[in-house]
């Protein structure tokens, strides 16, 4: 089913957008394609308005000389180095380590435009940060909201003054597309080929999460206006290095265990292990996917142990999920996991050992896969 927006408040969010000289973007944490790609996207279509703007001023006179917009990117930590060849990737400017000057522009925003998550502590430290910051935000994101505390700008329903939250889209880069069209703005190459990387990556190569023709419309007009799919593929899939294939192979071979009377698999990696075999951001992405290759499993878990960081005594655990057809993951990600996201595709974590996952995974699995 497709997502429509709702016109008010896309004209809510255009009128915020052309008021801010100040607009901070922000995704959540380990960003992944759909991150880097709906918070780019919304970059050069920010830029690209206020470009225009200053052409109209600019040919009305100097009465009418626009006034100095400021637009930045920030991520809470590092993103993938194979996003690194993405249209704008050299504005993006990452929280962790460089608090000292994201602070400021945190600070002095007064417009937050938060893309791909619905509640601020996806982005770690910087949600206080931009919590304490009383001016309005954008919320751009397609996961179920589920249960548990949140911030709140008021103390009451949503922290976002304005809220495209679409659970049914594909991805946030699909919610993205449809503001920029909804708001008569032409999609250029740079802004297709941030929207196609998120529509890709989140989807698994439109393996999942991709069965309404709408998207395929959408990236049949993306296509139109310049991007190059087989390019983009390959910079994201195909370069990876040798000491990210020896960790695949590791993990597939010693580490994933199967449980057939669920059609379930499991692997785990310590931080030793990690650290074997030289770990970098995105080394591991997609390796959740590779069990339901095979023909009887169903469900595939995956977990990575973090070290624990000054101030956190216990390593965290993050913990993907996935599923095949009707068999959601999501309610078990939330319930024991404290996460959540799609029905086929989540994530969540937890701080302690990675026994201690292990063991609550297994103590709690038969409840939420089916015993086929």
């Amino acid at each position: 089913m497709a997502c429509t927006l709702d016109s008010k408040q896309v004209e809510q969010a255009q009128a915020l957008i052309e008021k801010a000289l100040r607009i901070v973007i922000v995704t959540h944490m380990a960003p992944d394609g759909d991150a880097m790609g709906s918070a780019l996207a919304v970059y050069h279509y920010v830029m690209d308005r206020f470009a225009e703007r200053s052409k109209t001023a600019d040919a009305e006179g100097p009465q009418a000389a626009p006034a100095v917009r400021e637009v930045s990117v920030i991520v809470p930590n590092a993103f993938p180095a194979f996003f690194n060849w993405m249209p704008g990737v050299e504005q993006v400017k990452v929280y962790e380590g460089n608090a000292r000057v994201c602070d400021p522009l945190i600070e002095q925003a007064d417009l937050f435009i938060c893309t791909d998550f619905n509640d601020p502590k996806r982005i770690g430290p910087m949600g206080e940060k931009m919590m304490a910051n009383t001016c309005p935000k954008i919320m751009i994101d397609h996961h179920i909201k589920m249960s548990g505390e949140r911030l709140s700008v008021s103390g009451e329903g949503s922290w976002a003054n304005v809220e495209f939250s679409f659970p049914e889209a594909s991805s946030s880069c699909e919610i993205v597309y449809r503001l920029i069209v909804d708001d008569r703005f032409a999609v250029n190459t740079q802004i297709a080929t941030c929207i196609y990387t998120g529509l890709m990556t989140d989807t698994g190569n439109f393996q999942y999460n991709s069965t309404s023709c709408e998207l395929y419309e959408i990236v049949a007009e993306l296509v139109r206006a310049g991007v190059r799919k087989d390019a983009i593929y390959d910079a994201v899939f195909n370069q990876y290095s040798t000491d990210r294939m020896r960790l695949i192979g590791y993990a597939l071979y010693r580490k994933m265990r199967i449980y057939p009377e669920h059609h379930l698999a499991l692997i785990t990696l310590s931080a030793d292990e990690l650290d074997q075999y030289h770990y970098k951001a995105g080394d591991t992405e997609g390796l959740v996917n590779m069990p339901l290759q095979i023909a009887d499993v169903r469900y595939s878990v995956y977990m990575r142990e973090e070290r624990p960081k000054p101030g956190t005594p216990k390593p965290r655990i993050r913990i993907s999920f996935r599923s095949q057809g009707d068999r959601p993951v999501n309610v078990w990600a939330n319930e024991v996991f404290h996460g959540g996201g799609h029905a086929n595709a989540s994530g969540g974590e937890l701080f302690g050992s990675l026994n201690q996952a292990v063991a609550l995974f297994e103590k709690t699995y038969a409840k939420y896969v089916k015993n086929e």
